[in-house]
């Protein structure tokens, strides 16, 4: 097949060489009995589909067929004026068929057939390809909403959303091409008028200018033009035919001919009644010969399809009694949904996913441009790199219910987040001190991730806020930044057991023993996973696996408390901690006043397997109230607040403080590396 990788190109090339070159009369005959064919073969071709997009190459041929005419018209043109109106034997054969005679026959034959293909075919098919295309491209969103449903129930799989969505995309693709493509016939159609008079009128001129007499030099150019003019007009009739019969074909499990056969033969009653009905044309003077041949050929073939439609049932109830339920053909809901593993499949939910309104699709859609899962592979590698997690999918879908500038985060889901941004502007981080003169015109809004004050503003006035001060995100940057916070707050929970295997496999590659001494012989892959959980939970990195597993394999045999498990891992990664929340070598904290602590650790309840904090009320009040006021004030200071207590309190202390706000890290002393200066910031007392 590889001699025929460039016969399209060159075909073209020829085509363009046609309106050159004069053509020898044996060249111009194979020609046009290789046009005639090549439209032969596209009618029928398109017959024969069952659904537009597999000849998808249709708007193309279209252009290249018109090319294919114009191209020999130019040269039977040429032809037939230079060369006392002989053109070939194909033409010459078309003009002497239908002329037969008399020159006035074939003008009108000729006319006619250009009218019904200008006027009827080609004119229905634009309009058709036209309303295609409108309808199309309206039902698209509807049409990925269904697909996103299908998804999400479990009725598709991911590959085969893929391949629809491409074929919704291909489908408006296609019939736009077609709107367009449909021109060149009409354009054809025009021109073949004007090439005929062309021929004819040029034609006779040339002869009285060659002393022929009226008569020859009429009935030669004559028979010439008509033949001429046949010759191009019946392979654009074909073509106008196939035009009408691809943009008016609906999807359908078989092709034209079964789908017409089967659909006439469904409704035998029809046809003995339309046989009836020609009988009476006998009492107004038809043929009766002609008549009774018609009216029996229906009436008889209405019988038989009858008779065998009242076959057909119980033959259909049979074959289904016999039939393994397995092999049972889904026709609706309720047969998909006796199958309980389709059941099942609805029960499945999804770690991370997004739902979007119908104007921020062409930020996701790769088809439109959008770049958003890019990002969100990129957000993926240096989520990866920062915390040791890998984050898993993200189900992207739009959603009818929701607006359409908006976007919904779900986690398990259940919506956790959601936001709104406007796709053709930016959003503009305010900043601290903005004076009046710098003012930019916006619409006021709040930036999701950060809750920071914010404005939308339309691209003309882009560089006049970049010149103020303004901070600029453009609308997808707003909702990776969105979905990354989001993601940090909730990695604890999108860590499942199975994450937890697969991190294991990886560390086996470079350290199998120490995975194998330790999971599962001293601590088993869930305890393994509360413990990554709590650090993920407190914001530290789980990258140095190898350290955590140590420590679990140094004290998990005698500590059975995950808690406190949790806390020797800790103090394992010191270092880790350090760097995570110093900042230049200096770590800004508040102390817990030492009567707190002992108020808490003499508060602790010991309980198999763990332990809680058993305060009375009115001290947690206190411990809240004192702890708040001193945050608040420390948050003039530092972003995130930091808190210094004793080892044996840090765990109780923030699940304690967790309940009123849960935006403060707790650190204990020995979780700090030693080369780090703490510079204090103030005291958690009672006494206050």
């Amino acid at each position: 097949m590889k001699i025929f990788k460039n016969a399209v190109a060159a075909f073209v090339i020829l085509i363009i060489f046609l309106l050159i070159v004069p053509l020898n009369t044996y060249i111009l005959d194979f020609m046009f009995i290789t046009n005639l064919s090549i439209s032969f073969i596209i009618m029928l071709t398109t017959m024969y589909i069952k659904e537009p997009l597999e000849f998808s190459i249709f708007p193309s041929l279209l252009l290249i067929t018109t090319m294919l005419r114009l191209s020999l018209n130019i040269s039977s043109t040429r032809s037939i004026l230079t060369n006392n109106g002989y053109a070939g034997e194909v033409v010459k054969t078309f003009g002497d068929f239908v002329i037969r005679g008399n020159v006035a026959v074939g003008l009108v034959i000729f006319l006619i057939i250009v009218l019904v293909q200008f006027i009827v075919i080609t004119k229905g098919s634009e309009r058709v390809a036209e309303v295609s295309a409108r309808f199309t491209l309206d039902a698209m969103p509807g049409k990925q909403m269904a697909i996103d449903a299908d998804l999400s129930s479990g009725l598709i799989d991911e590959d085969t959303a893929r391949v629809r969505r491409s074929k919704i995309q291909r489908e408006a693709d296609f019939f736009g091409s077609m709107d367009g493509a449909s021109k060149f016939v009409k354009g054809d159609a025009i021109i073949s008028i004007i090439v005929t008079f062309i021929n004819l009128i040029g034609g006779v001129v040339i002869g009285f200018m060659d002393g022929g007499d009226f008569g020859t030099v009429l009935s030669t150019y004559s028979i010439s033009t008509v033949g001429d003019g046949l010759m191009s007009q019946i392979p654009a009739l074909l073509i106008s035919v196939a035009t009408g019969m691809i943009v008016t074909r609906s999807a359908s499990e078989a092709n034209l001919n079964t789908d017409v056969i089967k659909q006439f033969s469904s409704q035998p009653r029809v046809l003995i009644m339309a046989g009836g009905a020609m009988l009476f044309l006998m009492l107004i003077g038809f043929p009766p010969v002609q008549i009774i041949m018609v009216s029996s050929v229906l009436i008889t073939l209405g019988v038989v399809l009858f008779l065998q439609s009242r076959k057909q049932p119980e033959q259909s109830d049979q074959s289904a009694m016999d039939a393994p339920p397995v092999s049972e053909e889904i026709t609706n809901e309720v047969s998909f949904y006796r199958n309980l593993e389709n059941v099942y499949g609805l029960l499945n939910v999804d770690p991370i996913g997004m739902e979007f309104g119908y104007s921020l699709l062409p930020l996701v859609e790769e088809s439109s441009g959008g770049n958003f899962m890019d990002r969100v592979v990129m957000f993926r590698k240096q989520f990866a790199d920062e915390m040791g997690m890998v984050i898993p999918s993200v189900r992207l879908k739009d959603s009818g219910q929701l607006n359409p500038n908006q976007y919904e985060i779900r986690i398990k889901g259940e919506s956790v987040a959601m936001g709104e941004v406007l796709t053709d502007h930016y959003l503009a981080l305010v900043p601290e001190d903005p004076s009046e003169d710098d003012a930019i015109d916006g619409i006021e809004t709040v930036e999701p991730a950060f809750g920071m004050p914010a404005k939308w503003i339309s691209e003309d006035k882009k560089i006049k806020a970049e010149m103020a001060g303004y901070t600029l995100i453009d609308p997808t940057s707003v909702i990776i930044t969105h979905l990354s916070e989001v993601l940090r707050a909730h990695a604890y929970e999108i860590l499942n057991r199975q994450e937890v295997k697969n991190m294991l496999e990886n560390l086996k590659k470079v350290n199998p023993s120490i995975v194998e001494d330790t999971v599962p012989a001293v601590v088993s892959v869930s305890e393994l996973q509360k413990v990554l959980r709590g650090l993920l939970y407190e914001g530290v990195p789980i990258h140095d696996l190898e350290t955590i597993l140590e420590t679990l394999a140094d004290y998990g045999a005698t500590v059975k408390d995950t808690d406190v498990l949790t806390e020797y891992v800790r103090q394992a990664l010191r270092r880790t901690i350090t760097h995570r929340f110093a900042e230049a070598g200096q770590l800004k904290v508040i102390s817990l006043d030492a009567k707190v602590e002992n108020m808490i650790m003499g508060a602790v309840k010991k309980i198999d397997g763990g332990s809680y904090l058993a305060l009375d009320p009115d001290i947690i009040q206190k411990i809240i109230t004192a702890s708040t006021e001193r945050l608040d004030q420390v948050r003039q200071v530092v972003q995130i607040p930091i808190v210094l207590t004793s080892p044996v309190v840090r765990i109780y202390f923030k699940k304690l403080l967790d309940q009123f706000c849960s935006d403060v890290t707790v650190l204990s002393f020995n979780e700090i590396d030693p080369s780090i200066q703490i510079q204090a910031l103030g005291n958690i007392s009672l006494s206050q």
